[in-house]
């Protein structure tokens, strides 16, 4: 087995096929292990999420009775810890190989047939064959037709990360999770922020309840959130960028220190022999495969965001997984991807499983939806985060549980329990019944449920 690529879908699939007893290669362009993820994406972002999160709660420290005074923001510690975990990580995936007996080839890794990959390295090149490849190689932060990254004023979700310092105002250009995550840091560290979506709302994805939920919270925070917007102009001056916006009948002139772009990313599939190979891909890059994960070419497979699936770390992970499973021959199904947790870690966190209410009705669903607020739970009053809810979207005659989605804190984590309940087929009753400890968030997915039949406890 061989493996290009060192993300969270490569590496994963690296140490399968190690536990499976395959003889395994891992080939990786950088000098680090982990990918995107674990160097430019989820773990640095959310470790500054974490911090930005602790000091607005500092911020109400009074609240608590505490005093915490002279408060303020040393950036260039944030990143010292930030880089910390990151590097720790990446260590941890350094032991894995070994203790999987994964042999790792440095340099930049290519196809020159369905069973041999070039690794170019300063010092020349190397061939390494095998019998079976999966391709990892992720994705870059995309830009606009008309507004491109300089990493100075125009930033993508990379150099935001490198900011040596906070800037005093921000235009993010893209609402999804990567836009309002960003937007949601350099909040709180005190920048004056506006958000400048294209579609009719925030993080378009999700249920529209949410998306209304999380607008309200940030223009509460002092976040500007302007959708049905499109940036026209961005013009870098002497104090950053001036930025032109049209949208709703009206323009707008912004004048920011940084812009953001987060709109999106694209595959990394050039460049890496797909066309040598014969692999074939859509007009977009993207690289074509079936439920198992396997290329036209017979023995190759490709995994997380080179391929048209949701650009999510676990995705990437489980898809590794799978592939190598069917490589080595074991009992496998394919992957249910109406049942995949989407996860923002902004503040407050949004986290969603299954259909929403809209999708459910435009597939001919007759639902039942409830609600709970957090304002009505005893744990989240005493943790000082009550806006949000938890809602349920079911199927009527059975009770089917169809989606959950859920703003709030620690929402992220509250949706492990319904993305287990997808996974079995879970009826509303069958959540009702299920005893929740008290006091927990988890108990606002208890009173959900009993709401969905109007039968709520607390409200």
């Amino acid at each position: 087995m061989i493996v290009i690529g060192s993300g969270p879908g490569g590496y994963v699939a690296a140490i399968r096929s190690g536990i499976l007893g395959l003889k395994t290669a891992l080939v990786e362009k950088d000098p680090f292990l982990g990918g995107t993820c674990l160097h430019r994406g989820c773990i640095p972002t959310k470790a500054l999420l974490h911090t930005a999160h602790l000091y607005d709660e500092l911020k109400h420290a009074s609240d608590y009775g505490l005093k915490a005074e002279s408060l303020g923001v040393d950036f260039p510690k944030v990143h010292k810890r930030k880089t910390a975990i990151v590097n720790r990580l990446a260590r941890g995936i350094e032991y894995l190989m070994k203790k999987r007996k994964v042999e790792v080839f440095t340099g930049m890794g290519s196809l020159l047939d369905a069973k041999t990959v070039s690794v170019k390295r300063e010092g020349g090149e190397e061939k390494i064959r095998g019998e079976h490849i999966i391709l990892a190689t992720g994705s870059t932060p995309a830009d606009l037709p008309h507004i491109r990254a300089d990493h100075q004023t125009v930033l993508d979700s990379d150099s935001a990360l490198a900011l040596e310092t906070i800037p005093k105002s921000m235009a993010v250009i893209g609402a999804g999770a990567v836009g309002v995550e960003f937007a949601s840091i350099f909040n709180s560290f005190g920048a004056d922020v506006t958000i400048v979506e294209l579609l009719p709302r925030a993080v378009p994805l999700e249920d529209e309840e949410i998306s209304a939920a999380l607008e309200k919270s940030f223009q509460k925070r002092g976040i500007k959130v302007m959708t049905s917007s499109q940036v026209k102009t961005a013009a870098k001056n002497d104090g950053g960028a001036g930025l032109t916006v049209e949208g709703k009948g009206q323009t707008t002139e912004l004048q920011v220190e940084k812009v953001l772009l987060s709109v999106g990313r694209k595959p990394l599939t050039r460049n890496v022999g797909l066309e040598t190979a014969g692999v074939v891909t859509d007009e977009r890059g993207y690289v074509r495969v079936d439920e198992f994960m396997q290329t036209n070419v017979r023995g190759v497979y490709a995994i997380g965001d080179i391929v048209r699936t949701p650009w999510l770390a676990h995705v990437a992970s489980a898809e590794g997984i799978l592939a190598v499973d069917h490589i080595a021959g074991k009992p496998v199904e394919p992957i249910d991807y109406k049942k995949i947790p989407a996860c923002t870690y902004c503040r407050p966190e949004m986290a969603s499983v299954g259909l929403t209410e809209n999708a459910a009705k435009e597939a001919g669903q007759r639902v039942r939806i409830g609600r709970f607020p957090f304002s009505a739970i005893s744990k989240a009053l005493i943790v000082g985060e009550s806006d949000g809810f938890v809602k349920i979207v079911s199927e009527e005659e059975y009770g089917e549980v169809l989606g959950v989605h859920i703003i709030g804190p620690n929402a992220t984590e509250l949706i492990a329990e319904a993305c287990m309940g997808l996974r079995l087929e879970t009826t509303v009753e069958e959540i009702a019944r299920t005893v929740h400890a008290h006091p927990t968030l988890s108990e606002a997915m208890l009173e959900a449920a009993h709401s969905v039949y109007g039968e709520a406890i607390h409200v």
